[in-house]
C-alpha cells in the first residue's frame, strides 16, 4: 500500500474510533464537565465573580491546575477549587485514555 494512503487510512480508523470511544463515555465527560461548570458558578456566587469570570477560573483551574489571576478568598471557595481541580484530573484521563484507545485500534488495525 501507497504511504500516503496508509497515513490517510490510519487517520480514518483513528478518528472512527476516537468519535466511537467518545460516544461510550459521553455520559461520564459530560458529567464531570457540567460539575465543574456548576461548582466555578457556585465558586462565582459565592466570591461575587461575574459569570464570564467562573468560566474562565473554572476551565483554567480544571485544565491546568493553576490559577492566579482570580483566587477565591473564602475557604468555601478554595475547597471547591479543589474540586474542580480534582475533576480536571479526572477529565484530563479520560480524555488521554480515549485517544491512547484509539491510536492503539488505529494502528492494530492497520498493522492488519
Amino acid at each position: 500500500m501507497h504511504m500516503k494512503a496508509r497515513r490517510w487510512q490510519m487517520r480514518r480508523i483513528f478518528l472512527q474510533a476516537l468519535f466511537h470511544q467518545l460516544q461510550v463515555i459521553w455520559p461520564i465527560l459530560s458529567g464531570v464537565v457540567l460539575t465543574m461548570l456548576g461548582i466555578g458558578f457556585l465558586i462565582a456566587h459565592i466570591e461575587g465573580w461575574q459569570i464570564s469570570d467562573a468560566l474562565y477560573f473554572t476551565f483554567v483551574t480544571g485544565l491546568t491546575i493553576g490559577y492566579g489571576d482570580l483566587t477565591p478568598q473564602r475557604g468555601a471557595s478554595r475547597f471547591l477549587a479543589m474540586v474542580i481541580g480534582l475533576s480536571g484530573i479526572i477529565l484530563t484521563g479520560l480524555v488521554a485514555a480515549v485517544s491512547v484507545k484509539a491510536l492503539d485500534t488505529a494502528t492494530r488495525d492497520i498493522a492488519e
